[in-house]
């Protein structure tokens, strides 16, 4: 099993920035994916932001581009969110996702979720 611990969260006025950790710890995993997830109010679970081993490669949502930077620390098992010019519309739960093998099967973790409110 793999447990992750989120941080971060908060609110902050519009324009403002935050930055959401997540640190994945338990035993005999390897991390091939680390991302950030996030659901509004009334919405479905999104993707915000992902980087995969595979290539080393980073992917946004368009809603985000050139505001949100996912960066990790392969040393730590942490991922980081950083998140800048917030607008009122990024008010969401965010959630970190990590995919990793424990053992020889591939599977799917999630982190408790931090809630990210931007408002005046």
């Amino acid at each position: 099993q793999v447990q992750l611990v989120e941080s971060g969260g908060g609110l902050v006025q519009p324009g403002g920035s935050l930055r959401l950790s997540c640190t994945a710890s338990g035993t005999d995993f390897t991390i091939i994916g680390m991302g950030w997830y996030r659901q509004g109010p009334g919405n479905e679970r999104e993707l915000v932001a992902q980087w995969t081993r595979g290539g080393g490669s980073t992917n946004y949502a368009d809603s985000v581009k050139g505001r949100f930077t996912i960066s990790r620390d392969s040393a730590q098992n942490a991922v980081y969110l950083q998140m800048n010019s917030l607008e009122p519309e990024d008010t969401a739960v965010y959630y970190c996702s990590v995919h990793a093998y424990v053992g020889m099967r591939p599977n799917q973790y999630w982190g408790q979720g931090t809630q990210v409110t931007v408002s005046s």
